[in-house]
């Protein structure tokens, strides 16, 4: 398959989560041989300041790699985490690339089924980003109590610990299930760590998995089957 876009995906926060998304691109890629997948340039740099902390200076790193990126020849970016998208805007003006945004993408997801109210698995920041993309969306947002939302976080730093065991896999599917009881008629993964304790099979709502439909995008755009998403003005 010739003509299609180099994808560049920021990534390595974390790195088994970028992982889990590189291989959801290569298994969305119709192929039937190497070359029909696209081309993929990827930064794996788990010293990106953590994205939660007061004061992260994620950002001017991010816009830094976006920037090298174009340079190695990507056309068009991914972020392989949800909280990194608060810095979107900066990383597409420092590189001058279009970014498919994963926050936005399953937004629209969750909103395609009907649902009014949405429950996020996500960073308070993250959770703050879903907060406006669903509202343009019309949809209202189901989120933790605070200590719950603790409870969220000890759980997302064990799996980036790498613990993905029976444990941390009932206490995430319990806080979806809480996030349920509060409402949500739909759970979004707000997080690129919780898929990898949990899925569809945990709920009986509906589970949207950013990362997975991300993956599924990134593919239609580079491939030409879907536009490529226009730079911020």
């Amino acid at each position: 398959m010739t003509g299609s876009l180099t994808l560049g995906v920021l990534g390595g926060m974390g790195p088994a989560a970028t992982l889990d998304f590189l291989q959801k691109l290569q298994a969305y890629t119709p192929a039937e041989q190497d070359q029909d997948h696209i081309r993929v340039l990827v930064d794996i740099n788990p010293k990106v300041p953590d994205r939660n902390a007061p004061g992260s200076l994620a950002g001017p790193l991010l816009a830094e790699m976006a920037g090298a990126l174009r340079g190695a020849g990507a056309e068009v970016l991914a972020i392989a985490c949800n909280t990194a998208h608060a810095y979107a805007g900066m990383i597409q003006r420092a590189s001058g690339l279009p970014l498919v945004d994963m926050i936005e993408t399953a937004a629209r997801a969750a909103a395609r089924g009907g649902a009014m109210r949405a429950g996020v698995l996500g960073t308070r920041g993250a959770v703050k980003l879903y907060r406006e993309y669903l509202a343009a969306q019309a949809m209202g947002l189901v989120t933790l109590p605070s200590e719950r939302q603790e409870a969220f976080m000890q759980a997302l730093y064990r799996i980036k610990a790498g613990d993905t065991g029976p444990e941390v896999r009932r206490e995430m599917a319990g806080l979806a299930k809480e996030l349920v009881a509060q409402g949500a008629e739909v759970v979004i993964a707000g997080c690129t760590e919780v898929p990898l304790v949990m899925g569809a099979d945990d709920l009986r709502v509906e589970f949207v998995e950013p990362s997975e439909l991300l993956a599924k995008r990134c593919v239609a755009v580079c491939l030409g089957m879907e536009a490529v998403p226009a730079l911020p003005v």
